[in-house]
Formats: structure tokens, C-alpha cells, sequence
């Protein structure tokens, strides 16, 4: 799907050093923009104004099955002012100063925006960097992929084509990182590719993992454990890809615990990259010593700052970064702004439990749907065992979710 050069209903911001708004969304991602959407149907008079500097809007679950070959990477984009609500100001433009005592936040040029609240969703960064000799322009090359670029995701598929046998290798890093079963999902898919184009058993599929085990969640973790024996992939926790030699195909992969490095050739690599925090978060007055927005992990509201709340990959929230949780997420910090707004006790305010769910695929047809809370205990949605393979499940990713996403989730209706 092409993306429409029409005119967009939203109304663009007029330069301004200064301006001002009632409500002020930093982020226009997947909680920005869901939150934006909430208030916008919920206020008589909406005064919002979204601050994000891409023109682009990506849907990136799907980008595992981009990366499988099962769909086309433009299905997952539209305009970022197409999936805005039309009452809402775009302001096109990045922050790069938060001065939480004077309500404002500094933009890229210079002006400023101030506000009476302020919603932080700005999602994480990759950190390529913090592997020695990684780039985002070695994607494609020496047999390097990820599916944690737009560009990327294609690349992925065209490797696992091109792979003929040897070592194929699949990192995570140490957590948080944004869906932390993403980096298991394209290789259970690549696993099952191997096997349908008969290279399989030319093959050695490794896994390396910074994490101490498979999944966090036990129930899942046990049935992941006994999907990883049946594919007969190799497994190491406690290892993060530290270096990457592109020209001779090596990786050297520095221990979480006080085992030595190990160092592989491979044949063909799928890096998830080490997260962090937005740099404009770190050292920032609303943020924690990690560079996460400080948040209360129920009520999503600052702890110093009454008038701002956070959600999201950028939030301080102990629980996995997924779409599903900001779903959650969503309605819990449009309700209680609005709360905040008409100086309600926050006694009142809605609360998270920490839901976030994880559609683990694991092979073509096949998924499970982890859904679980703050304690790591399940809280699933079917009245049947989701810790299970089901081919429904997968269709539920494939279709159900995507549809939900784009005209449920972004207007405010899901």
C-alpha cells in the first residue's frame, strides 16, 4: 500500500517561538497517537497538540512477518497525519528540552511549546552503537539482517532466501527492549523456512540471548523451552552480541554472568539491537536515573510533576514494551488527565495492572498468545489454553490485530 500525497484534514502549526496548548503529547507513535485520539472524542472543546518530528507512521508488529516473507513492508505505514485525529494540532518538529517548572518543552528549532498537561510518549531508541563495528548501513550486507528497521525487515527475508547452510545466529540483548519475544519470533519462522527450502539440516541455528532464560513469564517459558528442543536450536542466556566483524562473519558475544566470551562465524545474523531511552530523556527533571519518564506504575502520573503522565517504551513502567500494553495504558492516562483536570482525588484515578501480551509465533501458522500482569501471572482473554500453538492465533496477528490497530486502537474506540 502507497502512502497518499491528499491533503490531510489535520490542522498544521503555524511557526511560532511560542505557542501554547492545553494539552500537550510528546510522541505521535502508537500511545501518542492513542491517546490523542481518546481525548479528542472525550473533551467538548479539544486543545491538543502532538509533537512529532516523522511524517510516517509505522504499524511494527507486523514487521516480523515482513521479515518471514508473509507480508509487504508497506502494509505497516500510513501518514502520520492520517492516523491523527482531525482535531488535533500536528506540530512536525522534535523536543529537545523538557522544563517541567515552567510547563514547556523546547523543540528542535528553538521555539517552545507550553502547556497546562503534558502526556510523554517517545517510544525507545535502538541503540546500534553499543555494538562495537555495528551499523544500520550493514543491513543487507555480510549476512546481517533485522527486523527492527522499516528497510530492515525486507532485508531479513531476502537473507533467509539467500541462506544456503552454515550458522545461523538470532541475539537479544538485556532487556527493556521493545516486544521482547520479536527477537524469538523471526527465528522459529526462519527455522520452519530452512526445513521448507531443505537446508535445514546443512544448518546450526543458534540463539543468544542476554536474558536469563527463554521468557519471563514460567508457564510460557516451559512451553518455549520445549518448542526450542523440538526445533533443535541451540540455545545461550546470559550472552549480548558485544562486537560484530561484518567482513569475516563474526560475532563475539560478551557473557551477562561471569562466563568467558564466545566468539562464531556465522552465515547469516539477525541482530536485535541494544534499547535505551530517548537522549533527550536522559538527565531530563521527569526522568529516572535510567532516562525513563518517572511514572506511578498504576496510575501513570509523574510523581513530582501532578500535571504530567507517561506510557509506553519511554515510561518508567515495569512491564513489557508492546502495543498491547499501551492499549491498556491508553485509557488509564486519558481518563485520569481528565481527572486531574477537574481536580478529582486521585483516589478516583483508573488503574493499570501491568497487562501486556506478547503474540509469540512459532512457525508459520502457529502462535501463542502470552497475555500476563505486573506479577508475571497469566491473564488471558480466550476461555481456552492460549499456551498452546494454535493456527486461530496466528490469524489473530496476521489480520485480527492489525485491523484493530489501524481503525480501533488509533481512534480511540479500542
Amino acid at each position: 500500500m502507497s502512502i497518499k500525497d491528499a491533503q490531510s484534514p489535520l490542522s498544521a502549526a503555524p511557526a511560532a517561538r511560542t505557542r501554547h496548548h492545553q494539552v500537550v503529547i510528546v510522541g505521535g507513535g502508537s500511545a501518542g497517537a492513542t491517546v490523542a485520539a481518546r481525548l479528542c472524542r472525550a473533551l467538548k472543546e479539544p486543545d491538543v497538540a502532538v509533537i512529532e518530528p516523522s511524517d510516517v507512521h509505522y504499524y511494527q508488529p507486523l514487521w516480523t512477518l515482513v521479515g518471514g516473507g508473509v507480508t509487504n513492508k508497506e502494509t505497516t505505514r500510513r501518514r502520520e497525519a492520517d492516523v491523527l485525529p482531525s482535531k488535533a494540532t500536528l506540530v512536525r518538529n522534535a523536543a529537545k528540552e523538557f522544563i517541567p517548572s515552567e510547563n514547556t518543552v523546547v523543540l528542535d528549532d528553538g521555539s517552545k511549546v507550553t502547556y497546562d498537561y503534558l502526556v510523554v510518549a517517545m517510544g525507545i531508541k535502538l541503540n546500534w552503537t553499543a555494538i562495537k563495528g555495528m551499523s544500520p548501513d550493514l543491513i543487507g550486507q555480510h549476512g546481517i539482517c533485522s527486523n527492527y528497521l522499516y528497510e530492515g525487515c525486507e532485508q531479513t527475508w531476502k537473507t533467509l532466501q539467500a541462506f544456503k547452510g552454515g550458522n545461523a545466529v538470532f541475539t537479544m540483548p538485556v532487556p527493556p527492549i521493545k516486544c521482547a519475544g520479536a527477537p524469538q519470533k523471526i527465528m522459529y519462522l526462519a527455522d520452519d523456512h530452512f526445513r521448507r527450502s531443505g537446508v535445514r539440516e546443512k544448518a546450526t541455528v543458534s540463539f543468544f540471548c542476554g536474558a536469563p532464560s527463554i521468557f519471563s513469564v514460567k508457564e510460557y517459558a516451559e512451553t518455549l523451552a520445549g518448542i526450542v528442543q523440538r526445533k533443535g536450536i541451540q540455545t545461550h542466556f546470559k550472552y549480548q552480541l558485544a562486537e560484530i566483524q561484518p567482513d569475516s562473519q563474526t560475532a563475539i558475544f560478551h557473557s551477562t554472568g561471569e562466563e568467558d566470551p564466545i566468539e562464531i562465524h556465522f552465515d547469516m545474523i539477525h541482530i536485535t539491537p541494544p534499547q535505551c531511552a530517548p537522549d533527550v530523556l536522559k538527565g531530563s527533571p521527569i526522568s529516572d536515573a535510567g532516562g525513563w519518564v518517572s511514572a506511578d506504575k498504576f496510575t501513570l502520573q509523574h510523581p513530582e510533576f501532578p500535571n504530567i503522565f507517561s506510557l509506553g517504551d519511554c515510561s518508567s513502567l515495569p512491564t513489557s514494551k508492546t502495543g498491547a500494553a499501551i492499549r491498556k495504558q491508553a485509557p488509564v492516562v486519558a481518563e485520569n488527565l481528565m481527572k486531574t483536570m477537574r481536580g478529582e482525588p486521585t483516589a478516583s484515578f483508573k488503574r493499570y495492572d501491568g497487562y501486556t501480551s506478547c503474540p509469540l509465533v512459532t512457525g508459520y501458522g502457529k502462535l501463542i498468545l502470552a497475555e500476563f500482569d505486573y506479577d508475571l501471572k497469566p491473564k488471558e482473554t480466550f476461555p481456552f489454553n492460549q499456551n498452546k500453538e494454535r493456527w486461530s492465533m496466528y490469524q489473530l496477528k496476521r489480520h485480527g490485530l492489525p485491523a484493530l490497530y489501524w481503525n480501533g486502537m488509533l481512534k480511540g474506540r479500542a
